[in-house]
C-alpha cells in the first residue's frame, strides 16, 4: 500500500512540475518592462493575451511604446488583426532565426489561423542577412526591413518574446460585410399550383358558344347529323363509358336486370308452392 502511495505522489509531482514549466502568462512577462506597457495593454484590450496563453508553442514579436503610433485611431478589430501578425505559431529565438535554411523563411502567424486573412496577410517573411535578422509582411511588395533588437524572454520550447524595431503593418483589407440578399417576392402572374382550370381554357368549343345558349344535342355514334333519340345502354369499352352519364345508365341497367331476376325467382317460388 505504501509503495502505491509513493508512486501516486511521484506521478502528481511530475504532473505539477510539467504544468509549471509549460504554463506562461504574456501579461506578466511584459509587465516587468515598462517599455512594452502600451503593447501589453493592446494585447489585453484585443483579448489576444488569452489566445497567446492558451498556446503551447509561440513567439511574440513585441514593439516598444514609441513605435506603436501606427495603431492610434484604429478600431479594436483592426488592432487585433495587426497584433495577430506579431504572434508566430512556432518557437523562434535569436539563434534559431540565424540558422534558417536558405537564410529565409515564411512564417505562419495567429492572424492566418483566424481565417480572416486574405492572400499573404497572415504570413511574415524572415531573412538573415549580414548577421542581421530582417522581418516584414509576406504580402507582395512589402519591405523586409524590420530588425530583431533583442530577446525579452524565453522559455524553450514554449514561448519566446523578441523585441523588433518597428511594427509589422501588412495592408490588411477592411471591406464592409455584404448586406443579406432579399428574398424574391412571389410573382403575381403565375397561375395557382393546383385546382381545376376553367372550362373555357380547355375547350375551344365552349369559348365559341354564346353565353346562355342551350347545349348542343349529343350525337349518336357513327352519325354526324342525327341526335341520340334514347339513352344509350351500358357501354363497357367505348370512350363514353367513363363519362358520368354513361356510368349512370350502366347502373340503372344493372339494377333493372337484378330487379327482373328477383321478380322471376319470386314468381317461380310462388308457382312451385302452389303446385
Amino acid at each position: 500500500m505504501s509503495s502505491l502511495c509513493s508512486l501516486l505522489i511521484l506521478f502528481f509531482s511530475f504532473f505539477l512540475l510539467f504544468s509549471t514549466v509549460t504554463a506562461f502568462d504574456i501579461s506578466k512577462i511584459l509587465g516587468d518592462d515598462s517599455d512594452f506597457s502600451s503593447f501589453n495593454a493592446a494585447l489585453a484590450q484585443t483579448r489576444l493575451a488569452a489566445d497567446i496563453n492558451n498556446r503551447q508553442t509561440i513567439t511574440v514579436l513585441v514593439v516598444a511604446n514609441s513605435k506603436l503610433s501606427a495603431l492610434s485611431g484604429k478600431s479594436t478589430e483592426m488592432m487585433r488583426k495587426i497584433l495577430s501578425v506579431h504572434v508566430i505559431l512556432d518557437y523562434f529565438d535569436a539563434d534559431r532565426f540565424k540558422s534558417l535554411p536558405n537564410k529565409t523563411s515564411t512564417l505562419t502567424t495567429l492572424f492566418q489561423s483566424s481565417g480572416l486573412a486574405k492572400g499573404q496577410e497572415g504570413f511574415v517573411n524572415v531573412t538573415e542577412k549580414d548577421g542581421k535578422v530582417l522581418l516584414g509582411s509576406a504580402v507582395k511588395g512589402s519591405n523586409i526591413d524590420i530588425t530583431v533588437v533583442k530577446s525579452v524572454f524565453a522559455q524553450p520550447f514554449n514561448i519566446s518574446v523578441l523585441q523588433i524595431s518597428d511594427a509589422i503593418l501588412p495592408p490588411i483589407s477592411s471591406s464592409p460585410s455584404k448586406a443579406p440578399a432579399k428574398a424574391p417576392s412571389p410573382s403575381k402572374s403565375k397561375a395557382p399550383a393546383s385546382g381545376p382550370a376553367p372550362a373555357s381554357a380547355e375547350s375551344p368549343e365552349a369559348a365559341d358558344t354564346p353565353a346562355g345558349s342551350p347545349p348542343a344535342p349529343a350525337m349518336a355514334p357513327g352519325s354526324l347529323d342525327s341526335p341520340i333519340a334514347s339513352p344509350p345502354g351500358p357501354l363497357a369499352d367505348g370512350p363514353a363509358a367513363d363519362s358520368p352519364s354513361a356510368k349512370s345508365w350502366a347502373i340503372v341497367g344493372k339494377d333493372t336486370s337484378l330487379t327482373m331476376l328477383l321478380v322471376a325467382i319470386s314468381s317461380a317460388w310462388v308457382v312451385a308452392k302452389t303446385i
